[in-house]
Formats: structure tokens, C-alpha cells, sequence
């Protein structure tokens, strides 16, 4: 959220503060990468990765520990069940790992491991801990919602002593491969390996084990640190020969002047997953960086640390780097020719993820032409189940919508929230609100949200106004929604630790805060100073915390007033690596270890469901805004990219970030305009803002210490041309709220990455500077280099693109690069041929203004003549849409005719219209364009429309090629209803 260096505290506070931590507040100009672990510094990562390097040394002559005893394996209604034996020690004792693998009816495979002496809870704590002796077992109550119906048509087609075969999936091309010793799996479609769980051998469970205390070794006078000196000297040289014996990090550990108490010993898990054929992964947000991960064991380009998902507060962050982010989504795509696959790993503790790749032929002796890359993964996780989901795919659509069914789909937004958004840190007063309301209306920029930092809040008190600056916050929302405007506040989930203040003292009473390792309420340090941080794991936490949300609590607000979530990795500023001790307790008293990466998704959820339930009958979507996230996140609000820099390198990171989060399940992403840290020169606001127009979430954002500047603050010409960027955001939007319902619907990514809609072409399959919105063939690449004036563009296909802004028709090879005119005003955007896409073109000062105003088609013919679209319609606010109160259309033009039909078939009484539906009926198709409209056109003065029984004819203007614009035809005032179905008749 921002620098740590810049704490706006009272005297006291910050006093006492600097006593304890000083060395937190020195302003700081980029991460300290210090404060944050490197897999060296992680016991269980470093015990991993030194398990696989001894394996990979070992090679063929490697055997892994782990094998099923074919008499305790078992096949019965889609399931497979059995036990996984760990041998332990030369004595042949073993761990006893209790297996499931589930074979789903949407095609997935999950395959769960567990530990039978923690399921039985048969073991003992250190340090007289409370905490939970199974391994955690609730990532799924939070994660997942769907999918999990077992396919019990599911078969065995071969079963021996060495394994077992079973077929799945659409048409039993689905297989999964499972071998006794050692034990693996290998999942292949149309009998082609795909992925293999386990193929190097890398799989490692840490089973329970007593501490041992082992009595010191006597020394004599004056040996102490020669022994010490000789201990760390072979420490390495013991890990690599057996990793098992090094138990430096097994009891406790210690990072950055704070031990970890460890209650529960060693219990890391690790399984190295590999996808045959696959030189492309990608997703595992979030990290900045190419959308196509990076290998992670060194080399040219390679990194040299693994992947890390730890969620933390990581301000001004270090570009193109594995390094761990705000948000954790353990979910991994693999891409090759005409094939998809993922894995999902359900892990909610600390996971590092390492990736190599290798090439493999047939002939040992050519690995050139025809040989193929595989991709190894190494995935490690300190705690909790090893649960693993594998999808077969074979398209990208394919493996999103199966993820989609497990962990949902994004939530449909409020219309307003597809808008833009104006923010900084801070507005000063109600006053400064209102006069960048004015200010934004005077200069004719569009936007829909204003938005306040802590600063509006008394002494950092949530809940409460800060009544010298904010004399009247009832008088600010009411201005702003006289405009149509909306108001974001932000609220955290640490709540200041003082006496007299009503939620801190609730928090205590009811005992719903997050407690230390003894049991007591946990202390930490955070904006307020001393905080307590509210424990959302806990129902009842969460029912306390959404009553806190009600109108007549939260004065100051009212039903224009929406909610930002921040710093809920959780971030405390005294706490190991920024965030809480791993110790710490949660309800059920599970350790934050096991449930660090779903902590932030608690709070979103736990404000998600507040705003539910404001004000008795008052049923609306909620928008809450979150920086930490997990999978299934997305069912709650958006996410923006965290603390970013003012910089034209931050500018060009955006991009593949959010097209990560998109193929990933969560589409709603965006990132600070501008950037959060510094001051942008104009030429990087402007292009900025026209990158922005297209991220899915669209906020302008600033920190303290930043020159104000939003979008009217320019100076000419570059404020018309962010103007420019903004407006055709707005008019755009009935295709981005489309979009938004089409990932609702099958977890389709907003703005779609070349991989994903071409998943054939091969040279596309790194490319993630530009995108194509939604289905509508609109395809951007922002500029994001200072002073360029052309764009190469990557063409994936054969069909026709024409300029989104000239019509012209541009000379494109399928593969190859099309270089775009970009000077400063221009954004370079490409309408793909055979598509329709809608418009609204009335330029308006809000979206909440432009819901009744009349649509536009753009019509852009391929190559055949043809084209077709969709547009989805409901009220923006409301779940009347799941009551069918929603409009959704086909267009087709084909031939000579163009006609709009109802998208799934319904007829016009299929539903009992309420009152939005009725006033749509007055909202028509005004104009479309068709772009490319062929010659045979061009002696046309009029055309005829037919629309509910009724015959009327329509004005068309042919404008002829003109050389390298295409030609083009415009259809007057249409008048259908959009709702109706009607015909062009082009004969």
C-alpha cells in the first residue's frame, strides 16, 4: 500500500515505534530484499531442494521411499484408495500416507495424501502448544465450491501388482496411470503422456517424528568456536549427502530476530510434477515478470530462487523476479501445439515452486529436430495435505472452466466499477473531494469512483471520520451521487489496540482476534501503532465484522459507499518478513503457518459479506477491492498489483501481471496508473492512462508524498489525450461488461493473452505485451517504452485486421509482426475480422448516467464477409439477473443479412419482466458500422429493417476504399429495441 518510511502516526506512537523497529522507517527507494527469505533461509525449501539435488545426482540409481502395497489398493465408485508406505529408516519402518484420487465428472483427477498418525491425532506438541495436530484440511472450505462430483462411471482397465490404470473423462480418453514402487502417477488423453505426478522421484512427506534432545558434546577449554566453525563447514556437505539428517531447521527457526516455536517439528510436503512436451507454463501468481515463467535452477535468462507464494507486503517491488507478492494462486497452466494442462495445488502454507526444462527425443543422440521440451516442476509446501488437481484439458477454455467449476468464477461487477477510478493517498478533506468531483466535470473526464486512504479516518481508527477534515462525509456522498458518482474508503483488518475505542474494545470482549503462540490476543504493529488483527477464519468474527458495516454504525456512509482491503496479507511492520509469526493462532486453533496464504481472502470475504447485508431488504453486488488473494478470491471483488513505481519498466510489468491474473481465475486485476511511488512525467502519465483504459480494473492512484496529478492537472495536449484514453473506456464498456460476463460464466479471462485464443500458433505463446478484449477481436498493445512512435504488433492468424480508429485495412502475415503508427495521441488497437462488438458513443460523465442511453454495433467483416457478437445486459447493481432480469443478444451478419437474436433461445415471455427490464425497451440500436462492407453495397441509400412484426427502412452511407481504408457503410437510426429481435435486410 505504501512506504514504510512515510507512517503518518501521532508523536507517541511513532516514538515508541521507532524504539522498537527504527530501522523500519528509513524512507526507503525500492524492497529490501533482506527482509524477505531466499530459499536458502526457508528450512523446509532448502531441505527440498537439497532432497531433489541428491535424487538428480543419484539418477537411475535414485530410489524413492515411497511405494502402495498392492493389497491395500483399491478401486470403487471413481475413487481410488490406498496407502502410501514411507520408508523412514534402514530398519524398513515406515510412515503410514493415507491416498485418494478422485476421479471428477468435469475430467478432473484430485489425488490427496495425508498423514495417519495426524489424522488419528496421535502425536504430541512441543512447548505445551494448542495447536491442531492434523495436518490442515480446510484449504477446500475456503477454495473450492463446485466440481467435485465423482464420476462413477469411471474404470479400472488394467490392474496388476505393479499398478493400477484407470480411464475418465469425455469418452474414457482420459487416463491416470498409478504405479506401486515407486509410487506415481502418470495422466495421459487420447493415450499421450501429458503430466506425470512423482516421475523424478522428488516426492517428499515429512512425517511426525519426536525431538530427540541429544546430549552435548563434551568440550574441552577454549574448543567452543572451533567446533562451531567445523559444524557450519560440514553442514552443507550433510545436506547434500543425506537431507534427512539436517535438522538445523526442524525445531525452530529463526529469520530476521524472530524464532519460530515450530510445536509440530518438521512437516514440510513436496512433489515434483512433470508436463511432457510442454515448454511453456504458465500462472502461479503473483510475481512480476514474463507471462511464460522462467526456469529457476540458474542458467542463461533462468532464475536462480525458486517461484515463492508467501503473501506480504512487498512495497516499490523488484521487476522480472520469482520473488513472493501480495497474492498466492498455486494454479500452473502447460501450453504446447493444440494442448492445454494444469495443476491446482491446494496448499494454503509458504509454497516455493521451482521449474527446469529439458529437452527429450526419441534418438538419445538428437536432440534437435523433433526433440521435445519437457517441464519439470518441484512443488513444496511447509504444512498442510499434499492435494493436487490435474486437468487433461486440451484447450485453454478447457482447463480455465474446469478451474472455474472448483474454485468459482469471478463475480459479476457493478456496472460502475468497470469504470474508472480516481485515487490517491490522501484526499484531505471533503472539501478537496468535491472539488476533484468539480474539476473532473468541469474538464469533461469521465470517471465513477472517488476514493480515501486511511488518513480520512480519526487517529487510524476504522469505523470513524476524521471530523476536522471531513466535516460531513452524509454531504460529500450526497454530492458525489447527485453525479452519479461512487465512494471507496479504506478499511484493514488491524484494528488499533486502545482503550475507549469501541471496535478494538468488541474485538477483545468477544475474543475473535488473532491469538499469539500462548493463546493471548496478538499484538503487532501496523498504521495505527499498537493492533490487534480480527480473525476471520472465525464465523463468528465474521458476523461481528459485517454488523460493524451497518448504515446506522458506520455513520458517514450510505449506499454509494464501497470498500477497499488492504495490507490483509497480513502485513505487520514488526512481524517476521512484515507479516505474522507463523505460530500464531487462528480459530480451531490452526497455526497462521497452515493458513498464511488464505488470511487475506478471509478478510475480503469477511467484507464482502458485510456489505451483504447493510441495511435490512437491500440485496446489491458488493465492491471491495483487495491487495492479498488466494484461489477462489475472485467470486469477492477485484485486485490491483500492489506497490508499484512510477516508472516506464513498472508500466511495461503491468501487463503480463494482469494478464497472468486472468488465466489464473482472477480477471479483475488491474494496476496503479501512473504508479504509486514517484512522480510520473507527462509522456508516461499519458500512455499510462491509455494502457489503463484497457486493464480490467481501471484505478488512478498516488502516494502522499506524490505531486497530485490526476488526469485534468495535465497540461495541454496531453490532458486530451488522457481524456481521450478515458472516454473510450466509457465507450467501450458494454463490451467490457460482456467480457465480464462471459468469465463469469466459464472463467474466461477478460483480456485474453495469444496463447490462449490461439493456442495453435506456437510463436505466439510468449507473447504477453498485448491482448485481445473479451471475444469481441479488438486486439490492444499498449505503448510502454518512452518516446516510440510505432508498435510491432504480433498477428497470430490469416484473418483481415483493419485499425480500430481509420478503418484501414492492414497488411498482416499470419506469425510475423505488423508495425503500427503510435505517436503520443494514438493507442494502437486492431479489429480483428468476423467480429461484432457494442458501443455506447454518447460521451457521459459516469456510467451510472450512460445505463439507458442507446448502443452502437461495430461491424468488422472477415475475410468471408461475415461476422458475429454478443452483448450481455443487466442492471449493474442488483442479482435480479439470476431471476433472468438480464438481456443477452447474438448479432450475425451473413450474406446479406444481419439479425439479432436472443443468445440462449428464450422467448419473449419467458420471463416476468420487472421495472429495469421494462425501461429497456426504450433503449435501441441507434447506429452500426460495418467495416469492410462489400462493393455490391455502395449504390444503397436505404436498407430494411425488420423488428417485431414491423417492416421500416433505415438510411445507409456507403464511403468507398480509400486507399488503404477499407470501405465502410453506416445504418443510421436503427430504432429496434436491444432487447428484440430484428433483421437487417442488405439485399
Amino acid at each position: 500500500m505504501r512506504n514504510l518510511g512515510q507512517l503518518s502516526l501521532g508523536w507517541p506512537a511513532l516514538l515508541c515505534i521507532c524504539t522498537v523497529f527504527s530501522s523500519l522507517f528509513t524512507p526507503a527507494v525500492a524492497v529490501k530484499e533482506n527482509d524477505f527469505k531466499k530459499c536458502h533461509q526457508s528450512g523446509f525449501c532448502k531441505r527440498n531442494r537439497a532432497y531433489a539435488d541428491t535424487a538428480v545426482a543419484q539418477g537411475s540409481s535414485w530410489v524413492a521411499p515411497y511405494k502402495i502395497p498392492f493389497e491395500l489398493a483399491s478401486f470403487k465408485d471413481g475413487q481410488f484408495q490406498a496407502t502410501v508406505l514411507k520408508t523412514i529408516d534402514d530398519q524398513g519402518t515406515t510412515a503410514e500416507l493415507p491416498i485418494i484420487i478422485s476421479f471428477l465428472k468435469s475430467g478432473t483427477a484430485r489425488v490427496t495424501v495425508d498423514e495417519q498418525v495426524r489424522k488419528e491425532k496421535s502425536i504430541d506438541l512441543r512447548h505445551n502448544s494448542g495447536a491442531r495436530k492434523e495436518r490442515y484440511n480446510e484449504a477446500e472450505k475456503w477454495a473450492i465450491v463446485g466440481g467435485l462430483a465423482v464420476d462413477t462411471n469411471a474404470k479400472v482397465s488394467h490392474e496388476g501388482k505393479t499398478g493400477m490404470k484407470i480411464q475418465y473423462g469425455p469418452d474414457f480418453t482420459f487416463e491416470a496411470d498409478i504405479r506401486f514402487e515407486p509410487y506415481s502417477i502418470e495422466f495421459k488423453r487420447g493415450g499421450e503422456s501429458q503430466i506425470k505426478l512423482n516421475d523424478r522421484g522428488l516426492m517428499n512427506l515429512e512425517h511426525w517424528r519426536p525431538k530427540v534432545e541429544k546430549p552435548a558434546p563434551e568440550k574441552k577449554e577454549g574448543e567452543e568456536g572451533e567446533e562451531e566453525q567445523k559444524d557450519e563447514e560440514n553442514k552443507e556437505d550433510t545436506v547434500a549427502v543425506n537431507p534427512s539428517e539436517d535438522e538445523s531447521t526442524w525445531w525452530e527457526e529463526t529469520f530476521g530476530g524472530n524464532t519460530d516455536s515450530k510445536p509440530r517439528g518438521p512437516e514440510s510436503v513436496a512433489l515434483d510434477v512433470t508436463f511432457f512436451g510442454y515448454e511453456h507454463v504458465y500462472g502461479i501468481p503473483e510475481h512480476s515478470g514474463p507471462l511464460s515463467l522462467k526456469e529457476t535452477r540458474g542458467g542463461d535468462g533462468a532464475h536462480t530462487e525458486p517461484y515463492r507464494l508467501y503473501n506480504s507486503d512487498v512495497f516499490e517491488y523488484v521487476l522480472d523476479s520469482p520473488m513472493t507478492l501480495y497474492g498466492a494462486i498455486p494454479f500452473m497452466q502447460a501450453q504446447r501445439k493444440d494442448s492445454t494442462v494444469g495443476v491446482f495445488w491446494l496448499n494454503a502454507a509458504e509454497t516455493w515452486i521451482d521449474i527446469t526444462k529439458a529437452k527429450e527425443s526419441k534418438n538419445p543422440l538428437s536432440l534437435g529436430i523433433g526433440a521435445k521440451t519437457n517441464t519439470h516442476t518441484h512443488w513444496i509446501s511447509e504444512s498442510g495435505l499434499m492435494d493436487v488437481f490435474v486437468f487433461l484439458g486440451p484447450t485453454p477454455k478447457h482447463v480455465t472452466k474446469s478451474y472455474g467449476e472448483l474454485t468459482g468464477t469471478t463475480a459479476m461487477p457493478q456496472e460502475f466499477s468497470i469504470g474508472y477510478h480516481q485515487c490517491r493517498w490522501n484526499y484531505v478533506s471533503d472539501d478537496d473531494v468535491k472539488e476533484v468531483d468539480r474539476k473532473m466535470d468541469r474538464y469533461k473526464i469521465p470517471y465513477d469512483v472517488i476514493w480515501l486512504d486511511i488518513e480520512y479516518t480519526d487517529d487510524k481508527k476504522y469505523f470513524s471520520w476524521d471530523y476536522d477534515m471531513f466535516k460531513d462525509p452524509m454531504a460529500m456522498g450526497q454530492h458525489l451521487d447527485e453525479h452519479g458518482r461512487k465512494l471507496v474508503v479504506i478499511i484493514d483488518p488491524h484494528i488499533k489496540n486502545v482503550g475507549g475505542y469501541s471496535v478494538s474494545d468488541e474485538l477483545k470482549s468477544k475474543g475473535l482476534a488473532v491469538k499469539n503462540k500462548d493463546g493471548k490476543d496478538f499484538d503487532g504493529w501496523c498504521w495505527p501503532g499498537s493492533s490487534m488483527w480480527v480473525d476471520c477464519f472465525n464465523p463468528a468474527a465474521t458476523k461481528w465484522w459485517s454488523s460493524l458495516f451497518n448504515y446506522d454504525k458506520f455513520k458517514g456512509t450510505m449506499e454509494n459507499t464501497w470498500l477497499w482491503n488492504d495490507m490483509n496479507e497480513p502485513s505487520v511492520f514488526n512481524g517476521p518478513e512484515v507479516t505474522m509469526p507463523k505460530d500464531n493462532l487462528h480459530h480451531d486453533n490452526w497455526e497462521h503457518r497452515d493458513v498464511h496464504n488464505i488470511n487475506g481472502m478471509t478478510f475480503h470475504n469477511a467484507t464482502f459479506e458485510a456489505l451483504m447485508s447493510r441495511k435490512k431488504g437491500e440485496l446489491r453486488r458488493p465492491f471491495v477491492l483487495t491487495r492479498s488473494f488466494y484461489a477462489g478470491s475472485q467470486r469477492l471483488g477485484a485486485m490491483w498489483t500492489g506497490d508499484n513505481q512510477a516508472s516506464w519498466e513498472h508500466l511495461g510489468a503491468a501487463v503480463p501481471m494482469i494478464l497472468n491474473q486472468g488465466i489464473s481465475g482472477f480477471p479483475f486485476a488491474g494496476a496503479d496508473v501512473g504508479g504509486f511511488f514517484g512522480n510520473p512525467e507527462q509522456e508516461l502519465q499519458v500512455r499510462w492512462y491509455q494502457a489503463g483504459s484497457f486493464y480490467p480494473f481501471f484505478r488512478g492512484h498516488a502516494h502522499i508524498d506524490a505531486r497530485r496529478r490526476e488526469p485534468f492537472m495535465l497540461a495541454e495536449p496531453y490532458r486530451s489525450i488522457a481524456t481521450a484514453a478515458l472516454r473510450l473506456r466509457y465507450t467501450l464498456l458494454p463490451s467490457w461488461y460482456t467480457a465480464f460476463y462471459q468469465a463469469n460464466q466459464d472463467g474466461s479471462p477478460v483480456i485474453r493473452p495469444m496463447y490462449w485464443t490461439h493456442p495453435s500458433e506456437e510463436a505466439g505463446f510468449a507473447v504477453d505485451d498485448q491482448f485481445f478484449l473479451g471475444s469481441t477481436g479488438i486486439l490492444v498493445k499498449p505503448v510502454v517504452e518512452q518516446d516510440k512512435n510505432t508498435q510491432e504488433i504480433y498477428i497470430p492468424d490469416d484473418e483481415v485486421y483493419y485499425d480500430y480508429f481509420t478503418y484501414n485495412k492492414l497488411s498482416t502475415t499470419k506469425g510475423k509482426n505488423l508495425t503500427a503508427e503510435a505517436p503520443l495521441e494514438n493507442i494502437p488497437i486492431l479489429m480483428r475480422g468476423g467480429h461484432i462488438f457494442p458501443r455506447r458513443d454518447i460521451p457521459r460523465r459516469s456510467a451510472q448516467l450512460m445505463k439507458f442511453d442507446d448502443y452502437t454495433l461495430v461491424v468488422a467483416l472477415d475475410k468471408h464477409g461475415r461476422a458475429e457478437g454478443e452483448l450481455y445486459i443487466d442492471d449493474g447493481d442488483s442479482f435480479d439477473y439470476e431471476k433472468g432480469q438480464y438481456i443477452h443478444r447474438t448479432f450475425k451478419l451473413n450474406g446479406s443479412t444481419l439479425a439479432s437474436t436472443d443468445a440462449e433461445g428464450r422467448g419473449a415471455k419467458s420471463v416476468k419482466e420487472g421495472d429495469w427490464l421494462k425501461r429497456m425497451h426504450n433503449v435501441a440500436v441507434d447506429k452500426v458500422i460495418i467495416v469492410g462492407a462489400p462493393a455490391s453495397w455502395s449504390k444503397k441509400k436505404e436498407v430494411q429493417v425488420e423488428a417485431g412484426g414491423k417492416k421500416s427502412t433505415v438510411k445507409l452511407e456507403y464511403f468507398k476504399a480509400d486507399g488503404s481504408r477499407a470501405a465502410f457503410a453506416i445504418l443510421g437510426r436503427v430504432g429496434a429495441s436491444i432487447g428484440a429481435d430484428w433483421t437487417v435486410d442488405f439485399s
